[in-house]
């Protein structure tokens, strides 16, 4: 019995790059976004989805709606698929962090570096894990489409590449890109990283 997960990363919005948005609310698509979304929805149309969950951040509800209206299914808000909790730092710029000596610790060391009130690396992959493993155990075979965030889908490729949570920098997961990921009784293995639909895109 395997589960097939299209794992795909919100769609750009105007702070990404310059804000560490984590979750703070309003944070939605800019135009190019919801192009990237649209796109998305073309990229997955023929994959013969069984349910489309997503993370609770406006951002990934919206780069959901058009693949949910294309596939005829609704999207099911699955809190394990949740942006890290950055606690403090949340909606801090990258150039104030880039002084904070913990942000130091925590790109040199995430895997033991909480940030002020959030969680770590390990917790929030832990937290994703248990909610892909949720999800193989209710839809067995099965292809579903998860929207969620870069460091939250990176830390699932890490898991299953057996790499360490400090290791995630050295892939990338861009806007509106699909990772494929399938799970099974004997483990897990990716079958591709980073797909992009579009031309063009925002680091």
């Amino acid at each position: 019995m395997t589960t097939t997960f299209f794992l795909v990363r919100h769609a750009a919005h105007d702070r990404i790059g310059r804000i560490l948005c984590g979750r703070m609310p309003g944070v939605t698509l800019g135009r190019e976004g919801r192009a990237q979304a649209v796109m998305v929805a073309e990229r997955l149309a023929g994959e013969g989805l069984a349910a489309i969950h997503a993370s609770p951040r406006e951002r990934a509800q919206e780069t959901a709606a058009p693949l949910a209206a294309r596939a005829g299914l609704t999207v099911e808000t699955l809190p394990a698929l949740d942006e890290i909790d950055f606690g403090a730092w949340t909606g801090t710029s990258f150039d104030d962090l880039n002084g904070d000596p913990t942000w130091a610790g925590w790109n040199q060391a995430r895997h033991v570096t909480r940030p002020p009130g959030g969680e770590t690396a390990l917790d929030a992959q832990a937290r994703v894990l248990r909610g892909l493993e949720d999800l193989h155990a209710r839809h067995g075979d099965a292809r579903l489409a998860l929207v969620s965030h870069a460091e939250v889908i990176k830390l699932v490729i890490a898991h299953a590449l057996g790499l360490g949570a400090d290791a995630t920098h050295r892939f990338e997961i861009g806007p509106a890109s699909v990772s494929v990921l399938v799970l099974g009784a004997w483990g897990a293995k990716v079958e591709s990283l980073n797909e992009r639909a579009f031309l063009g895109s925002h680091a």
